[in-house]
């Protein structure tokens, strides 16, 4: 991949890249989901995880700090939203108890950092 600068300040905040990888993480598991749920689950489950990372990097531009807080709670929301979503394709053994446990120490993790970087901005 080739080397860029970074003219966004988003791009240079630790939570927003935690929330891209896990975004990736997200999309490359549900990969595995069955065909039937593409326009369910699968959809759900991304649509969800990208929101995470799109959300803080539209709050960044917020002019105001209360401004910027609704968009980490958007992401928040987004997060509780996908972590459900990784109960529902555990529960229908679209992924083992490992993956699941895998991603949701991710989301607990990127949960906690949303939380501690809302705390900071206020």
């Amino acid at each position: 991949m080739e080397e860029y600068k970074a003219h966004f300040k988003f791009e240079n905040l630790k939570i927003w890249q935690k929330a891209m990888d896990f975004g990736e993480m997200i999309f490359d598991e549900s990969r595995n989901f069955p065909k039937e749920e593409t326009y369910n689950l699968i959809s759900q489950s991304r649509r969800a995880a990208d929101s995470i990372a799109l959300n803080i990097a539209e709050g960044s531009i917020s002019q105001s700090n209360p401004e910027f807080i609704k968009f980490i709670n958007y992401s928040v929301r987004s997060l509780a939203e996908l972590v459900t979503c990784l109960h529902k394709a555990k529960r229908r053994s679209y992924i083992s108890s490992e993956v699941f446990k895998q991603l949701y120490q991710e989301a607990f993790h990127l949960m906690n950092m949303l939380q501690s970087f809302k705390s900071k901005i206020k």
